[in-house]
């Protein structure tokens, strides 16, 4: 045979539409079919002797049968994706069309659904308790811990026995630890089991959530309750009546106004020098937090600090300090987590920057202004009801983003298009099944491709479940117990946090039960205050630790015993927590010293760390599952090994820092330091114009005139 007859013949099978539409009937899809083609080229190509039959029929191609190749292909392509022999089943098992059908229980009852819908400080969410407190049974679910513990403890308060559920705690309001008829939740460990009088569903529109919306979609369609209370923007009115027409149920919608006025100043700050009591400052990383309470603390005033990898506790003790009218503190430095689950006095909200990374749908990092949704979640904590001032006031912190800002706030808010879906564990088992050697990455990842959803729908992200699941691959665990660990919720971007989820994992495969005792030597517990940023964040870390332990003592009880003692040094932690950040201007002293003697380079996700937790960052965030197995190795490698295998990573980790650095001109970033002021600058912008005149600059040298023609002369060409 010519190779080369049979190359352009293999070619020339592959373009022919009707060689694509059989492959498509046999469950090979226009990705699968390229893949699969690819494989058999090679195959051909590169084999030294083929079978007799194989050898035939390529030698009848050559006089124009090619489609009689079809058959040798198909085997082939069975080989190297064995669903092929199953896709009718797994097609089934993957049709995400119809969620309601999964819920009988709540499809067996006749459900009212009231949709309280309204701006943030409208009293809609106050409105829906109020029935859920007269209620003989309820559960409220919430997307955060924080607003799960306040209804736990509103009810409490208000005689009203009230259970708290979250996924690292249980708190029972009976001291028998009978269950309560009322719970407080966090969204993803409501019950679609038990039957309830009343369900209050908070913050509805993240039903659209890339990560999360897959709860919400869960507790709308299976909660067994009578009345269903949903709480959120109107944006999404139009997609839960949807929603409820294909259930067979009404909605009841009612509409709530913001209770005090709110307005959009038309001024920016310009300066931290125009700071008043109850200003909030919102940031969008931690690098912007640091910077701008450092310029505050050093104008003479104190603030407060608030951000989302700081513990609950800390976060309401900063919050408290800021709201008590007795304290010095009267401003309010935050990152967006203020968004929602804090009660907060503030007058003035103003934003440092309206640029934020998100995470889009596939799962990709953007840096993109924010959308008009986030801006009035934001904007609209300024002048809260029932607090000391009266009405809202929102600004920019400069001047060239309040015009945006003031556009992005007057947008309509996109209407709520689809509500998330996720795979259940008991799907993945099925597939399991039928594909007993995949992976549970490949698993996912088949899921994902055969799923088929209408409109209404959209597969949540799975690019985090992926990444655990690559990471402890190799350890042998079962099925359910390797899915229950890839579902933790832990920050990926956290080495520390990673790398214990895999000890945990070993661990458990062994058998060995983690004890305390285990837990506090790998986190070195007792641990003392900080003494700088990089401190700070390893102890939020330990926190996150402490909290995923907890997560998943409530998962495998005999396995992770010592959940008590563990919430008691998280407590004790918390409180040290609570310390650093009341000193958090000293520690950013501490680090920048640190870092002018070269012992420390970068913080938090993009300020100074010590180098090998940024250059292992580095890894997980530039290569994906690859930094899974990454972790995997450098949790078993002794830390001489380590250091020799993150030597190749730091110099694209120190090309990347200079990317970094190199953002925006020398003189705002010292600016905006506050190393530098404008006085400053207009003397340094005089004095060298005045050298530049005097020739100090090299304009009188010849040599100087000689490299500066070459740059001109570079330039041109």
């Amino acid at each position: 045979l010519s190779a080369g007859e049979v190359l352009k013949n293999l070619n020339k099978f592959y373009k022919r539409k009707e060689i694509q539409r059989l492959g498509a009937e046999n469950g090979l899809d226009a990705r699968l079919f390229h893949q699969a083609f690819i494989s058999f080229r090679k195959y051909i190509m590169e084999s030294s002797s083929v079978s007799a039959d194989l050898h035939i029929i390529l030698n009848d191609i050559c006089c124009g049968h090619v489609d009689d190749l079809f058959p040798f292909f198909l085997r082939h392509a069975k080989q190297i994706f064995p669903m092929l022999d199953c896709m009718d089943d797994l097609r089934k098992i993957s049709d995400l069309r119809l969620p309601p059908n999964w819920y009988p229980d709540a499809r067996a009852i006749q459900r009212k659904i009231i949709f309280h819908a309204g701006p943030t400080n409208s009293g809609k969410t106050y409105h829906a308790i109020q029935r859920f407190l007269s209620a003989k049974s309820g559960v409220y679910c919430g997307p955060l811990k924080l607003l799960a513990h306040e209804i736990f403890q509103k009810s409490n308060d208000a005689n009203v026995p009230c259970d708290l559920v979250t996924g690292e705690e249980r708190v029972y309001a009976n001291e028998d630890a009978r269950q309560a008829p009322h719970i407080a939740c966090t969204i993803e460990m409501c019950s679609t089991n038990t039957p309830y009088e009343v369900a209050v569903i908070d913050e509805i529109q993240m039903i659209r959530d890339p990560a999360r919306g897959w709860a919400w979609t869960r507790a709308l369609l299976g909660l067994c309750a009578e009345e269903i209370h949903v709480c959120g923007e109107a944006a999404a009115i139009d997609l839960v009546t949807e929603l409820m027409y294909t259930t067979g149920e009404e909605v009841e919608v009612r509409n709530y106004k913001r209770l005090t006025p709110l307005t959009v100043l038309d001024y920016a700050l310009e300066s931290l020098d125009n700071l008043q009591p109850g200003d909030c400052i919102v940031c969008f990383s931690k690098n912007d937090i640091y910077s701008v309470s450092r310029q505050i603390e050093a104008r003479g005033l104190e603030c407060a600090v608030i951000y989302g990898s700081l513990p609950p506790g800390t976060k309401l003790e900063q919050a408290k300090k800021f709201n008590d009218p007795n304290d010095p503190c009267k401003i309010l430095v935050a990152t967006d987590a203020i968004g929602m689950g804090l009660n907060l006095c503030i007058k003035r909200i103003i934003f440092n920057s309206i640029v934020k990374p998100t995470i889009n749908e596939k799962g990709e990092k953007e840096i993109d202004s924010i959308t008009t949704s986030q801006a009035l979640q934001i904007a609209g904590r300024a002048g809260r009801y029932g607090s000391s001032f009266k009405q809202g006031e929102v600004t920019t912190m400069h001047h060239d983003d309040l015009m945006q800002l003031k556009e992005i706030l007057s947008e309509p808010v996109r209407p709520v298009k689809a509500a998330g879906l996720h795979p259940t564990p008991e799907q993945i088992e099925m597939f399991a099944y039928h594909l007993p050697d995949a992976t549970l990455s490949n698993l996912i990842d088949i899921f994902v491709s055969l799923s088929q959803v209408d409109g209404l729908y959209f597969v949540c992200n799975i690019d985090d479940f992926k990444f655990l699941a690559d990471m402890i691959q190799h350890i042998p665990l079962n099925l359910r117990s390797r899915y229950v660990f890839c579902t933790a919720p832990l920050n990926r971007k956290e080495p520390f946090v990673c790398t214990t989820l895999l000890k945990f994992a070993r661990q458990f495969s062994r058998n060995e039960p983690l004890t305390f005792d285990w837990l506090c030597r790998h986190t070195k517990w007792p641990l003392g205050a900080p003494k700088n940023i990089k401190e700070l964040v390893h102890l939020e870390a330990v926190h996150d630790v402490f909290d995923l332990y907890l997560w998943l003592s409530y998962r495998f009880m005999d396995m992770f015993p010592d959940a008590v003692l563990v919430r008691d040094i998280q407590k004790k932690l918390d409180d040290i927590i609570q310390v650093g950040v009341c000193n958090i201007t000293k520690l950013i002293r501490a680090s920048q010293s640190a870092a002018a003697a070269g012992t420390a380079t970068v913080v938090s996700e993009d300020f100074p760390l010590s180098r090998t937790k940024r250059d292992t960052r580095a890894v997980s965030d530039r290569h994906g599952a690859k930094s899974a197995e990454a972790l995997s190795i450098a949790a078993e490698v002794p830390r001489e090994g380590r250091a020799k295998n993150l030597k190749g990573y730091r110099s694209a980790a120190r090309q990347e820092d200079l990317k970094s650095h190199g953002r925006g001109s020398l003189a705002n970033r010292l600016l905006r330091e506050g190393l530098l002021t404008q006085e400053m600058l207009r003397q340094l912008e005089s004095e060298w114009q005045d050298q530049h005149r005097n020739g100090r600059y090299g304009l009188g040298s010849k040599r100087d005139d000689h490299s500066s023609s070459k740059e001109i002369g570079k330039k041109k060409k």
